[in-house]
């Protein structure tokens, strides 16, 4: 089966704007998702990691995007089709809370 990436943006004003029954109920997805065997996590602190030439490797603390809320989380599902990927997360934390879910298909390297 497929698997998708998805990266959710949100800021702690739209999740408290949102009225308490729906943030517990896209928890609850997301407690879904993890007991179908998704990786869920909250995102951390980033670090940059170059190695320009393989001559030595550099880093810089910070994410190298920037976006216009901040980075929330991410998960990697199992889905059938990105349509099924998209439904899945349309009920998430970040996509219910003024927030916005990138789902991103992996592809066989």
């Amino acid at each position: 089966m497929p698997h998708f990436v998805t990266i959710g943006y949100g800021d702690r004003e739209g999740y408290d704007r949102t009225p308490k029954p729906l943030r517990d109920a896209a928890h609850a997805q997301d407690a879904e998702l993890q007991r179908k065997g998704a990786l869920i996590g909250i995102a951390g602190r980033a670090v940059q990691v170059r190695n320009p030439e393989a001559a030595g490797v550099q880093t810089a603390e910070g994410p190298f995007l920037s976006a216009p809320l901040p980075l929330a989380g991410f998960a990697i599902i199992e889905a059938a089709s990105l349509e099924e990927a998209i439904a899945l997360v349309s009920q998430s934390p970040c996509a219910v809370c003024h927030g916005v879910v990138e789902v991103w298909p992996l592809e066989a390297a």
